[in-house]
């Protein structure tokens, strides 16, 4: 099974645009992976929870699929949107 840092997963299937700000997202606590705080080096596999707390908003995640490259048609193919 292939696992992936979180924060580079979050770049890879395009939930956030640049892993420098995944990094940050994570250092800051905003980012948790099945219910506990992630930092950006932790190990993401298939069927985890990522939960994402935006500046107003946040957005709750399963991992589906984990790919080095992926094409940008494809990147939503990589998680799907629980709310």
């Amino acid at each position: 099974m292939i696992n992936m840092r979180i924060d580079k997963f979050l770049k890879n299937s395009r939930i956030i645009k640049r892993r420098s700000v995944a990094k940050e997202a994570c250092e800051q606590g905003r980012i948790t992976l099945n219910e506990k705080i992630a930092k950006p080096g932790t190990e993401v596999k298939v069927g985890d929870i990522i939960h994402i707390q935006f500046g107003n908003g946040s957005l709750t995640a399963r991992v589906e699929l984990i790919k080095e490259s992926v094409r940008k048609e494809d990147a939503t193919d990589m998680y799907t949107i629980l709310d």
